[in-house]
This record gives C-alpha cells, sequence and structure tokens, in this order.
C-alpha cells in the first residue's frame, strides 16, 4: 500500500462534484417560484434527493408533499427532477393546478425513448431500483410494455413476448459498471437486445464516478457526502469501496463523520452526490482540518460545463414580470 501512505495528511477532493446542471436547474426553479408566486409553493416528492436542500426550501416556503392530491386545488405545485408519469399530469389537470416541470432534461429524454419504442410494440427492459421516483415515472409513460430489471439478480427472470422486439433502457443515476455488466448478461440470454440511441446514464453521473475511482486508487478512505436516498451518492460509495479504497461511507454532513474512521488514516477522499450543495463539502474539509488533514488537493478528472434552462412554464412568467 505504499502508493497509498503520505508522508503527511492530506484530502483529495474530487472535481467533478456536487450539483449536476439539472438538479441546480430544479432547486433555482423552485427559488425562482417563491419568489415569483410567493409562499406557498408546492413541490410532489423531494425536489432532490438531499434532506439539507429540501429543509433549506421548506423554511423559505415550500411544502413538500407525496402526491398531486395533498395540494389544495388552483395551487402551484412543481413537479421535481426525477420526472412523473403521465397519470400525474392527468390528476395535476384535473384538479387545476399550475404545474411546474422540473423533470431534468435527461430523464425527459429517457421517457421520451420510452414512448417511441412502446409505439412502435417493443418490450423495453428497464434498469433500475424497484421504487425509485425516476423508475415509476419512466414505467408510467408505457406500463403495458416496460418491465423493470432490477440488477443482475433479476435477469434470469426476465420473460418478453417477441425477442426480436426487444430493447433496454436505464434510470440515468446507476453505476456505470455495473450497468454494463447487467447489459451484458440481458445480452446473454436476448442477443438481439437493441441498446438505447446514447447513453441513457447521465453525464453527470458517469462523471462523478470517474472522478471517485481516481481518488479511491489513492485513499485508505472515502467520505461521499449525500443522502440516504440519493441513488447517485450510493453508487459513489460501491465505486470507491470497488476501485481501490479500503473503505468508503455516506454522510448527510460532517458531523456524522466517526472519528475512528481516520484512525491510521493518511489519506482521504471526499466527493459529494449530484444532489449536494457545495457547503455541505466545506464543512467536511473543515472537520477533517481538524483532525489534521489540513493538506487538500482538487483532482479533476473532467470538465463540466453543461447548463439547463428552466422550464418553460416560470420562464414565461418571469418575463412577464420583467417587461
Amino acid at each position: 500500500m505504499t502508493s497509498k501512505t503520505p508522508a503527511t495528511r492530506r484530502v483529495l477532493v474530487a472535481k467533478p462534484r456536487g450539483y449536476c446542471a439539472g438538479v441546480d436547474r430544479a432547486v433555482q426553479t423552485v427559488e425562482k417560484a417563491l419568489e415569483q408566486y410567493g409562499a406557498p409553493v408546492y413541490v410532489r416528492k423531494q425536489i432532490v434527493h438531499n434532506t439539507h436542500v429540501v429543509k433549506t426550501l421548506e423554511e423559505r416556503g415550500a411544502i413538500f408533499v407525496e402526491e398531486t392530491e395533498q395540494v389544495p386545488e388552483g395551487a402551484i405545485v412543481v413537479f421535481s427532477a426525477h420526472g412523473v408519469s403521465p397519470a400525474v399530469h392527468q390528476e395535476a389537470a384535473r384538479r387545476s393546478l399550475k404545474t411546474i416541470d422540473a423533470t431534468c432534461p435527461l430523464v425527459t429524454k429517457v421517457h421520451n425513448e420510452a414512448k417511441r419504442f412502446a409505439s412502435q410494440d417493443y418490450d423495453i427492459l428497464l434498469i433500475g431500483h424497484e421504487g425509485h421516483e425516476e423508475v415509476e415515472g419512466t414505467a408510467g409513460e408505457a406500463p403495458d410494455h416496460i418491465q423493470l430489471v432490477d440488477g443482475l439478480q433479476a435477469v434470469d427472470t426476465v420473460q418478453v413476448k417477441d425477442p426480436e422486439r426487444l430493447v433496454w433502457l436505464s434510470q440515468t443515476t446507476l453505476s456505470v459498471d455495473e450497468t454494463t455488466e447487467t447489459v451484458s448478461r440481458l445480452k446473454a440470454r436476448f442477443p438481439n437486445l437493441i441498446d438505447p440511441p446514447s447513453d441513457d446514464i447521465c453525464y453527470a453521473t458517469q462523471n462523478r464516478q470517474v472522478a471517485v475511482k481516481e481518488i479511491a486508487a489513492q485513499a485508505e478512505l472515502v467520505i461521499v457526502v449525500g443522502s440516504e436516498n440519493s441513488s447517485n451518492s450510493k453508487r459513489l460509495v460501491e465505486v470507491a469501496r470497488d476501485h481501490g479504497a479500503d473503505a468508503a461511507y455516506l454522510v448527510d454532513d460532517a458531523s456524522l463523520i466517526k472519528d475512528e474512521w481516520l484512525d491510521g488514516v493518511t489519506t482521504v477522499g471526499v466527493t459529494s452526490g449530484a444532489s449536494v450543495p457545495e457547503e455541505l463539502v466545506a464543512g467536511v474539509l473543515a472537520r477533517l482540518a481538524r483532525h489534521g488533514f489540513e493538506d487538500v488537493e482538487e483532482v479533476e478528472s473532467v470538465h463540466e460545463s453543461v447548463r439547463f434552462a428552466l422550464p418553460h412554464e416560470l420562464r414565461k412568467d418571469l418575463r412577464v414580470t420583467a417587461v
């Protein structure tokens, strides 16, 4: 382990980390809606999977609900970055809600692929995690055509109508390596399985996994900042463990770091999930500095410059106000 034992205690901070373009867009959507329309603004599900972000928006007047039926008739509701099914849009229309759709454009792309393949009578194997909001939204686009494949163990139980008309899609926040392995096993069963026209796993998920691999190879310990219900954050922990780190842990914030994790450690890797604000990473670095990890180096693996415009429903009203 000589490659992991520098003379001083140090921290390797992954870049890119934290907010992706879709999360930044979704959080800004709620913030701008509160400024434009005033509180309360309702949000169906957590706007992004981070407890600190949700709490901060609640303090500003956002009200988070589980289902659209909990929103008062005629009120404003924001749909989260994870997307919703057509049934949710229909319920919102029935209740005369003013909807602002903050679905990440990359999730919308997967929805459109599902609709297109279903219209051509393909069976669709959706690789993802059961119960995840993104999976529920995508599956709702074509429930009669979509079958969930939740991990390698589910491949052997897949049943299809016509193996010649079969395509796979995926949740955008999965482990790249695990998804590749799942697809390989599916193709061993169904040689004519069609790939989606472009990669479904989002650029930010892939970039953060590439970055954590680089720091994990040099660190005994990797700390991933993110919430337990964040799929992409949990995948970062798995990737770190699989690519060299002796230990890796998921923490919501610095207060959850245990001192014993640092015993005998000389190099700590730090990264954060795609829905994590940077101040939470700063808190972790401050906590580590108090334990002697004052040498901090940022390791950039991929440059990111992606930006998404705010939802058109909100942009329209913002323009009217500006005029």
